[in-house]
């Protein structure tokens, strides 16, 4: 099943105002594009990787760290500390099948960026989610319309 009317205009304009803020306010991004991606990943939302894949490479970001996002872990010298602690947290927010964001995830991440920014990048990595269980449900398909 796939549905073509995809969200409420105004349920869409608010999660996608939502979204610009959250980016705007963390500043940077090609890490929020990462976040976007690696949370879609988790999530199985084919049409948000698909969205967030293409910006990531219009940005130009590589396609190494591309390919290689969801095994980030593993990968030393190809993201930065501080990609490595929002990737961390972007994890902890999105499973939380074992209650709270441990505290040592929650600190790394808090030691990279400043209050504020860490409020947008929690911000992000919240709405992402909630476009992952908006769209996956409605079985929106990889380039399908943009809601």
């Amino acid at each position: 099943m796939t549905r073509t009317d995809v969200l409420d205009r105004e349920v869409a304009r608010t999660m996608s105002a939502l979204s610009a803020a959250a980016k705007k306010g963390l500043g940077d991004p090609a890490l929020a594009e990462l976040v976007m991606i690696r949370a879609s990943q988790i999530n199985h939302c084919a049409f948000c990787l698909d969205l967030h894949l293409r910006r990531a490479r219009e940005d130009g970001e590589s396609e190494d760290r591309i390919r290689l996002l969801n095994a980030w872990e593993e990968t030393e010298g190809l993201y930065s500390e501080r990609e490595r602690a929002a990737l961390a947290l972007t994890e902890a927010v999105t499973v939380l099948t074992d209650g709270f964001v441990p505290d040592a995830v929650y600190e790394k991440a808090a030691a990279h960026f400043d209050e504020a920014e860490l409020a947008h990048l929690t911000g992000l990595i919240a709405v992402i989610n909630g476009w992952n269980r908006l769209m996956v449900p409605r079985r929106i398909p990889p380039g399908g319309p943009v809601p």
